[in-house]
């Protein structure tokens, strides 16, 4: 009986604790969401100088925030997805690494787009005051950020580059009319929806078919690791080396493409010298199985996926505090030129800081989405995705070509799933269903009825990509420009009139 009554108490104890912990859970979101904001809006009144658009600021440190939050949510997911869906990472050790390598971006070699956000976009000759360019630029971040926002609830994975993009120019038009936009822009980024996935789907599935053809399809699959695996393994060495000097580092120095070629020699002879070693002490005693020559792939995903986000965080921060870095200058010199507008470190910080707490409080959602939901990963699967972001990039750049290393990431992703699907239902007969019948006529005449009817269920259960993710996806990529358009130059006349 004492024993029933104390077995009861402590069950009640551990529900108390739980609930506890629960609760202690969900007030840790809005506190630091909070603080966060609060914290930007301390560093934007200390940083601007007093003025008739100090205010502009302050509001305008808000809303980067906000789309900074919104960045970590949605953009991340495309970096650590696959390493997540490839069980490579947990997501704890997934987020650590990404929010670490985010904010080392953003900081060390934080890219300056804010010349392109002003200049590439809108038409400089085509005059509006300080005023009205400070409210365009913060209908745009605003209108950015709520579309973000609204694609990461709907788990779609989209592009913020894109977004902000749709917001600069619908609040430019609602500002000034459709002669202050440059449309050739414009049309180079409705290219990038097109060209974007679908290089990154086929790199991605090649590098998929030669690790097929080369390893595992091999009798001795430990063999062939050992002699391709370096190679590999050198060559994302050399990639992302090169990704490096072009992208993520960009704004610390701007290497020729001589340093650039010459330096992805270098990084691949270097890469191949020391991982051949390593391939080799990790493959003695090896089983010859598929499951123990994709743990050799685990270590390369990790550095792959860390360098990305490195190179994410240099590059896309400027997507958070590029307007604000406008505004914050036309207020202090009161001039909306593009060439007056410099990156302060504190705006730098707004946009590593949000990123990095978006990315925690709100990433693992997304994060699961591209990593498990559209197609089945493995390390190697993963291994091709995030390499052929890489490569992309780097091609589409010589090239002159927009890409968005969201669509590149999603698209790889989509790439190593059809190949399965290819793969996997090679050989499989059609199999046709009749009108009213109750059983499936053959595609072959040595088919009896019940082996169409096997064969066809198997087929049905070899649809490796999940359909709905596709349309989805691509419905909200399609609208992201538009969508964003249309609620900046809403938000712009209604900034516009209570500012008078």
């Amino acid at each position: 009986m004492a024993k029933s009554a104390l077995d009861k108490d402590l069950k009640k104890v551990v529900r108390i604790e739980h609930a506890t912990h629960d609760l202690s859970r969900s007030l840790a979101t809005p506190g630091l969401l909070i603080i966060f904001m609060i914290g930007s809006i301390a560093l934007a009144s200390m940083s601007i100088a007093g003025g008739p658009l100090s205010y502009f600021v302050i509001a305008a440190a808000v809303i980067a925030a906000y789309m900074a939050l919104s960045i970590g949510a949605n953009d991340v997911a495309n970096n650590m997805g696959p390493a997540v869906g490839g069980r490579a990472l947990s997501m704890p050790a997934a987020l650590a690494i990404a929010g670490l390598c985010e904010a080392a971006g953003a900081i060390i070699a934080g890219g300056d787009v804010v010349k392109t956000i002003s200049r590439d976009l809108l038409r400089p000759d085509v005059g509006i005051d300080g005023v009205q360019f400070v409210l365009v630029m913060m209908a745009a971040l605003l209108a950015a950020a709520i579309w973000v926002h609204l694609a990461t609830f709907l788990n779609a994975p989209v592009s913020t580059t894109h977004a902000v993009v749709g917001g600069v120019v619908g609040a430019g038009i609602a500002a000034a009319g459709f002669k202050i936009v440059v449309w050739p822009v414009i049309g180079a980024v409705v290219a990038s929806w097109v060209i974007s996935p679908i290089m990154g789907g086929l790199i991605a599935a090649a590098l998929l078919a030669f690790i097929n053809w080369a390893i595992l399809e091999r009798d001795d699959r430990v063999a062939a690791a050992r002699r391709w695996m370096p190679v590999m393994m050198a060559l994302m060495i050399s990639v992302f080396a090169m990704y490096l000097m072009t992208k993520g580092l960009k704004h610390v120095w701007d290497a020729p493409l001589a340093a650039v070629l010459g330096g992805g020699a270098l990084a691949f002879a270097i890469g191949y010298v020391t991982s051949r070693p390593w391939v080799q002490r990790r493959s003695v005693g090896m089983e010859n199985r598929r499951k123990n020559v994709t743990g050799l792939f685990t270590l390369p995903l990790i550095w792959s996926a860390g360098l990305l986000s490195f190179a994410h965080g240099a590059n896309d921060v400027a997507n958070a505090v590029g307007p604000l870095a406008a505004i914050v200058a036309t207020a202090e010199a009161g001039a909306s030129d593009a060439s007056s507008v410099e990156l302060p470190f504190w705006v730098l910080l707004i946009g590593a800081v949000g990123i990095v707490v978006g990315l925690a409080l709100f990433g693992p959602k997304l994060i699961r989405t591209v990593g498990e939901k559209i197609t089945k990963m493995d390390a190697i699967r993963a291994f091709c995705v995030a390499l052929s972001a890489a490569i992309t990039v780097l091609v589409a750049s010589a090239l002159g070509l927009p890409v968005s290393s969201t669509h590149i990431a999603v698209g790889g992703v989509f790439g190593v799933g059809y190949l399965r699907e290819f793969l996997t239902n090679k050989g499989v007969p059609n199999v046709a269903v009749q009108p009213n019948a109750r059983f499936l006529e053959p595609s072959s005449l040595n088919d009896t009825p019940e082996q169409a009817l096997e064969n066809y269920q198997k087929r049905e259960r070899r649809k490796l990509v999940r359909r709905q993710h596709v349309l989805g996806i691509g419905a909200a990529w399609v609208v992201t420009v538009p969508a964003a358009a249309l609620l900046a130059a809403a938000l712009y006349t209604l900034m516009r009139t209570v500012a008078g």
